[in-house]
């Protein structure tokens, strides 16, 4: 399946528009971008900000710390940090205090125990912060769309009110790419949001500000959605926690998800429902297992988190690379380096099986996403059209025009979503090439799933590179296919956080199980957690 020279002449001609218009963008930072003092923001000195959502929850239980005076210390971070970042695109301070008010009015009469607690309310009082995609009661709702800048959520989205009936505080939410469909983190409504370990630096998309959010200690615990790594590349970018659960489409269940995704936009539907996941995104590896089990409700059934995991005995494999696709750019030296420290850490340290393997089909990862995305509903239906979306299923958005609009400055819609548009339906595949690629699909998940079993893991980098600085993705379109083959699969993932390069940007590792094995993946998250150190505070080094 080499690709022709038409297909290359295609991709040629894609990387150099990406190219011009990159270059535009660049110009115009190094011109009219936002000038800070630092390019970091300062590190973190209050103690309650470098405590793990479970930590905190246990201390205001325990009454060792006001509620209030937690939501306050997360509040000055944010008025502090957030102006350089612009990660948290609407606050609910005023909602928050007040929330937060009630939780110690509660616990000073005393009317139940630490254990009842825990067991009505395990994040009792932790700050949460919330994907602007997502409903919260009273705060914008407009996937960075323009013609929905007025839209209000009325409810909350089904999670936003499992955590938020779990104790939880929602302090605000937090920005995204235009339609949760680019990666990096930017819309004409709240703008870009800047990496907070180099503000030059893109936070990665479309959970983009929810990464960098929580990264620079404005948040402990946050929501994500993804569909092709909108949860996992900016937990990478931003070096924090983030996982995609397991789907249940290949049971069949009529919810689909094991965690629910109603109240979001936009919501897939038909066929690309069966592969959007809201998952968890936080700061310490600790928070994930107890955010998975609020957020799934009664969907937790269907995964095994609480059955021990003997990591001695996992089988581990693991590929520095896609196998040389044509479309992605080569992994960085630093991300492999990074890769193989782990192997040989959990070879000779831990003591573990592990495997270096080559699944020739990796290298069809962004060909598999695009079937995915491609495939036709139960009904026979045609998904979605991007370009309808843009109108948000109103007026006719012509994009050729918009993209003319856009170089006079003139076009509501960032450039991403003007080239998505008008690449969309060359994207997309025909039925033979769909079922071409799907035969691929079906033929590297068995592949996977075979190999991992229920006693297996798989290491494989989260992105080709380290945060690119802004808008360098126009360039490397393709690069989230390293993220949106496993959506494409199906299979759980967690982006795990690894340190720093030398140049202060995260570095990070994908880890894959089999379905419904998402307590392999957390159990691997918090043992590299605890050996290479996790999260790093910005600006600390």
């Amino acid at each position: 399946m080499a690709p022709s020279f038409t297909a290359r002449i295609q991709l040629f001609l894609l990387r150099a528009l990406g190219f011009l218009i990159g270059l535009v963008g660049r110009a115009a930072l190094v011109l009219g971008g936002p000038k800070f003092a630092s390019k970091t923001p300062r590190p973190v000195t209050e103690p309650l900000l470098l405590l793990s959502g479970m930590q905190l929850a246990k201390l205001i239980r325990q009454r060792k710390v006001k509620c209030i005076d937690v939501v306050q210390a997360y509040i000055n971070r944010i008025k502090d940090v957030n102006p350089m970042i612009n990660g948290i695109v609407k606050y609910r301070f005023e909602e928050a205090m007040k929330e937060a008010h009630a939780v110690d009015q509660k616990l000073a009469e005393k009317q139940e125990d630490e254990a009842t607690l825990e067991n009505k309310w395990p994040f009792l009082g932790v700050p949460l912060t919330v994907k602007e995609a997502f409903q919260l009661q009273g705060m914008p709702n407009s996937s960075g769309l323009m013609n929905r800048r007025d839209a209000i959520a009325k409810t909350d989205a089904t999670v936003v009110a499992l955590l938020k009936g779990a104790g939880a505080i929602p302090l605000g939410i937090t920005n995204c790419s235009e339609l949760c469909m680019w990666y990096e983190s930017s819309n004409k409504i709240y703008g870009r949001s800047n990496n907070p370990y180099d503000l030059q630096h893109i936070v990665g998309g479309s959970s983009g500000g929810e990464g960098c959010t929580l990264a620079a200690a404005c948040s402990v615990i946050g929501v994500g959605s993804d569909i092709g790594g909108s949860i996992r590349m900016p937990a990478f970018f931003n070096g924090i926690f983030g996982h995609k659960p397991s789907p249940v489409h290949y049971l069949n269940h009529k919810d689909f998800g094991v965690v629910p995704n109603k109240g979001q936009f936009p919501l897939a539907v038909g066929a690309q429902e069966l592969f959007l996941c809201t998952g968890p995104m936080c700061r310490y590896a600790e928070d994930l297992a107890p955010m998975l089990k609020v957020m799934a409700g009664p969907g937790i059934k269907r995964l095994k988190l609480d059955t021990k995991v003997h990591l001695k005995d996992l089988k581990f494999y693991w590929m520095e690379h896609d196998g040389g696709s044509f479309l992605m750019s080569k992994v960085d030296q630093d991300l492999i380096m990074t890769q193989k420290k782990v192997v040989v850490h959990l070879e000779t340290i831990l003591g573990a099986s592990v495997q270096h393997v080559k699944l020739k089909k990796m290298k069809y990862s962004f060909q598999l996403w695009i079937a995915m995305m491609s495939a036709k509903g139960h009904d026979g239906k045609e998904p979605v059209k991007f370009v309808d979306l843009l109108g948000d299923h109103g007026k006719h958005v012509s994009p050729l025009w918009e993209l003319i609009k856009w170089c006079l400055g003139l076009s509501v819609y960032t450039i991403p979503s003007i080239g998505l548009a008008l690449l969309e339906e060359k994207l997309r595949y025909s039925n033979e090439k769909y079922q071409k690629f799907k035969a691929v699909e079906e033929s590297l998940r068995k592949e996977l799933v075979d190999m991992l079993g229920d006693d297996g893991v798989f290491l494989y980098p989260s992105h080709p590179t380290v945060a690119p600085k802004h808008h360098v993705p126009l360039t490397r379109p393709f690069n989230f296919a390293y993220t949106g083959v496993f959506s494409a699969l199906g299979l759980p993932v967690t982006q795990c956080p690894l340190g720093l390069n030398a140049k202060g940007l995260p570095l990070g590792i994908q880890v894959v199980a089999g379905p419904f094995n998402d307590h392999l993946t957390l159990a691997v998250a918090q043992y590299l957690e605890k050996t290479f150190g996790g999260w790093v505070c910005p600006g600390k080094f």
